[in-house]
């Protein structure tokens, strides 16, 4: 029997519905069917993120690795062909996968020593950094979801976004972010991207001291990739030090990353209002000092 965490169970009801209940009741027979066709022995209690269960597993000959069960969708199907791109460098390893499910065995890292962990930020942030470099050293592969295309369709919504935004100022910030990103949306770039690079999707591994993990992948400039740390573990004075570090490290033209950073804002803006929520306050925070440079 696998134990299906409860936080397992409400996210997928709160994210994805009766797709989400369906998918949590037919875990049981999957994570059964995959240790059995892989041939994988239970090694450890279940662990999860928001929309996947993972199970500690043992290979033939004993060697450790992870299932990962989740259901598919537009963000994780290109996971497989980015770690496959990437074979370890700076990413967990993909050892096997299944088209049909989504389902992926992988390397097993250490769970308990996340980059969260690491008591200096400015650290943590270097990592982050380096790892940056690595993974967005390569194209993405053909078919990938593409940021321009994302950025395009953005745009074509936050029209709407700002007409429900009550606060002026808030009003302004977004609209600039906006106007940022239509100075670069018509050469978005090409590189592989992560996406989704915070601290808790950074684990130490035997291997190599960090490795990412849970790549939510798209073709584009590397500038999209440098919110979540400038967000995670918010500290507002430390927002130009991070930004000025990591453009350091990936070589970036600044004005670029800037935009792109704006435009990663806008993202969340976007989805907020859309969601009936307020835009958060901590990146707008980022927004209104990368804006407003050396003034903040």
């Amino acid at each position: 029997m696998i134990d299906i965490p409860q936080a397992l169970v409400a996210a997928q009801e709160r994210y994805n519905g009766d797709a989400g209940r369906a998918f949590v009741a037919a875990l049981p027979g999957l994570a059964a069917g995959f240790l059995e066709r892989w041939e994988l022995r239970p090694d450890g209690p279940p662990m999860h993120g928001v929309s996947a269960l993972v199970l500690p597993v043992l290979r033939p000959g004993g060697t450790p690795a992870v299932l990962k069960l989740q259901l598919p969708d537009s963000e994780s199907e290109g996971e497989p062909v980015a770690l496959r791109v990437w074979d370890g460098a700076g990413a967990v390893r993909l050892l096997d996968h299944d088209p049909a499910t989504g389902t992926l065995l992988l390397e097993r890292l250490d769970p308990a020593r996340p980059l969260s962990h690491v008591p200096d930020s400015r650290a943590a942030v270097l990592v982050v950094a380096r790892l940056l470099t690595r993974l967005t050293a390569v194209p993405a592969p053909h078919g990938m979801r593409r940021l321009g295309d994302l950025a395009g369709a953005l745009l074509d919504r936050t029209p709407r976004a700002l007409e429900r935004v009550p606060d002026p100022a808030v009003r302004r910030l977004v609209a600039d972010c906006a106007a940022a990103v239509r100075e670069v949306v018509d050469d978005p770039g090409d590189r592989l991207l992560h996406w989704d690079l915070h601290y808790e999707n950074v684990l130490a591994a035997d291997r190599a001291p960090w490795l990412a993990i849970d790549p939510k992948p798209l073709a584009g400039d590397p500038g999209f990739e440098l919110l979540p740390a400038l967000a995670n573990r918010f500290e507002p004075g430390e927002i130009r030090w991070r930004f000025d570090a990591m453009t350091d490290v990936l070589g970036l033209d600044r004005a670029r990353a800037r935009a792109w950073t704006l435009g990663r804002v806008l993202q969340n803006c976007v989805w907020d209002v859309e969601d009936g929520r307020r835009p958060e306050p901590r990146r707008l925070e980022i927004a209104r000092r990368l804006r407003d440079g050396d003034r903040s």
